[in-house]
């Protein structure tokens, strides 16, 4: 099966040249997602954890165009400008991967794109 490219408008469009996500049989890729809101374009919430809200729902949206769930994310990776935004961002993720409790890596970076404070890209599997 070809690997196809997933889009939604429910996401922000990407700002660069890659796909919000790849569906490659029953495996999904989405790419990294900052807290952009997908109307405007633009940067939401000032704090880790505010953002970490806009870039789940980021997410939750892409799965939801690709027919998959929050319960089929296999994997995470986030990606923190400051370690002290860590507790922040557990908060919000632990609220809505806590059951399934999929595998995770979270690193410290120098920067991101737009200015934002977290990142998070995940692999979903049904």
């Amino acid at each position: 099966m070809k690997p196809e490219q997933i889009f939604t408008q429910h996401a922000p469009a990407p700002i660069g040249p890659y796909s919000q996500a790849i569906q490659a049989g029953n495996e999904l890729y989405c790419s990294g997602q900052i807290p952009l809101d997908p109307v405007t374009g633009e940067l939401v919430g000032n704090d880790a954890g505010s953002q970490a809200e806009r870039v789940i729902e980021n997410i939750g949206a892409i799965l939801c165009a690709a027919g998959h769930l929050y319960a089929d994310v296999v994997k995470t990776t986030i990606f923190l400008i400051d370690m002290n935004d860590f507790a922040a961002v557990n908060a919000v993720y632990e609220r809505v991967f806590g059951a399934t409790k999929p595998a995770r890596s979270t690193v410290a970076v120098a920067a991101l794109p737009r200015g934002a404070r977290v990142e998070i890209e995940c692999i979903a599997r049904t």
